[in-house]
């Protein structure tokens, strides 16, 4: 049994299931299943067929979750012949869904993730960096009582419940990296430190001015990891000498809010970076981070990674619109969350398993995605309802058809202003301020502390 396994990790996948398998090994369902106790001995959903179910399922293209479902259900019926059969109902998988606790889906995630950076280790680091772009959106539930009672309305009065998903991109490929959920109120701040834990001391943290504030810069410094956030007229930085931002480039500063002086907290030693506008931008983007050095990290390289942020409006593009999960079907507060935590993780199986395939068969490494989801969902789906024919191949020769096209941005991003739409306004330079002889004493005091 042993050898046998070992000798299919060596040979090359050519099915969706024998790929699914090199993320989803042995070892992730067991550290799965020992996440919780088991409390039934024979369940008629055991967690293997209903996690490939409810991954196939949001694979699956169909009007109805009823549809989707019996989709899934006949892939794993055809794929596992020799196993028990599972529920015949969607009830009855809906009911099973809901008493999975989410600590086996986080379980499940973190096995994933173990093992496309082990699959991956080479190519995750750029410039010496794990460069890794946060954001959030809301994701929009249905009307139903339950879920109008927990989750407050995010937006306008009276709008539709929403769930809040935070999540890490890994900027190089495009690959969702880890998530967490909340109430489309959550603090996406609070999110990011949740996420910590699940980073490389490597990782350079990139994201928008959304995500500045003190407590989180301190918190991702005192993790050991390095961040890359972008500035806005809210924040003040100081300088110990007198400095213009109309000749700035790059330099040092300190970012220590009044309120954290007050406090009695040291300030936090960074480097303010100035990307020049060039090409369609039309404004300067000002970016702080706490790596000091300019060796170790360049203006250039700075530029590179927070325009490669782009790629997570990307991925929620693609979880959104391509995996249709626009809006969620599930009604009550426990299958929303089951329903969200299996559908990330189908996206983050689909990006993974075919970027490890593409960018194995590339000849001179690439930087960048080199996939294009909708194609690689199209045969996916060909797979799940058997459509597929010997004269197209098999799944890992029609996977070479699904790179994604390589060109020049040339457009803008965003072609038209939407009605009911706020026009887009660039952050503002941060505030840049000298320390008094006052402040400076202070910085001596906590430097010599330090």
């Amino acid at each position: 049994m042993k050898a046998a396994r070992k000798l299919r990790q060596l040979q090359q996948p050519q099915s969706l299931l024998e790929y699914v398998r090199q993320f989803l090994t042995p070892q992730v369902w067991k550290q799965a299943r020992h996440a919780v106790p088991r409390q039934r001995a024979h369940p008629r959903w055991d967690l293997q067929p209903l996690l490939i179910v409810a991954l196939a399922m949001t694979w699956a293209a169909g009007d109805s979750q009823a549809e989707k479902f019996q989709t899934a259900r006949a892939f794993y019926v055809a794929a596992y012949e020799g196993r028990k059969r599972p529920g015949k109902t969607l009830q009855g998988f809906q009911k099973a869904l809901a008493r999975v606790p989410l600590r086996q889906f986080q379980a499940l995630a973190a096995g994933v993730r173990d093992q496309i950076r082990r699959r991956c280790a080479a190519r995750l680091l750029v410039d010496g960096f794990e460069p890794m772009g946060c954001d959030g959106s809301r994701i929009e539930c249905p009307r139903a009582a339950e879920l109008e009672a927990r989750f407050r309305p995010a937006g306008k009065d009276h709008s539709a419940p929403t769930v809040w998903v935070t999540a890490f991109v890994h900027l190089s490929t495009g690959l969702l990296w880890s998530w967490r959920l909340g109430p489309g109120t959550a603090d996406e701040r609070v999110h990011l430190r949740h996420l910590l834990a699940t980073l490389a001391p490597t990782a350079l943290i990139v994201a928008d001015a959304a995500y500045m504030g003190y407590e989180l810069a301190w918190a991702i410094v005192q993790s050991r990891r390095s961040f890359l956030l972008r500035m806005s007229s809210k924040i003040d930085l100081y300088t110990l000498e007198h400095a213009t931002l109309t000749t700035w480039s790059e330099g040092p500063v300190y970012y220590w809010p009044a309120c954290v002086r007050t406090k009695g907290k040291p300030p936090l030693p960074c480097r303010l970076i100035r990307v020049p506008a060039k090409g369609q931008a039309k404004n300067d983007v000002w970016l702080l981070t706490d790596i000091l050095d300019p060796a170790r990290l360049s203006l250039a390289t700075a530029a590179k990674f927070y325009r490669w942020r782009w790629r997570n409006e990307g991925l929620f593009r693609t979880y959104k619109r391509t995996i249709k999960k626009m809006k969620l079907s599930s009604r009550t507060v426990r299958l929303v969350h089951r329903e969200a935590e299996a559908s990330l993780l189908a996206l983050q199986l689909l990006l993974a398993h075919a970027d490890l395939a593409l960018r194995s068969a590339s000849k001179s490494p690439v930087e960048g995605p080199v996939i294009s989801p909708r194609k690689v969902l199209i045969e996916i789906r060909r797979e799940l309802n058997g459509n597929a024919t010997r004269r197209q191949g098999t799944y890992a020769q029609r996977l070479e058809d699904c790179r994604a096209e390589s060109r020049q941005q040339k457009s803008p991003k965003a072609c038209r202003e939407w009605p009911r739409r706020t026009p887009h306004k660039p952050p503002a330079p941060p505030v840049l301020k000298t320390l008094t002889d006052e402040q400076k004493v202070l910085l001596q005091e906590h430097i010599g502390a330090t």
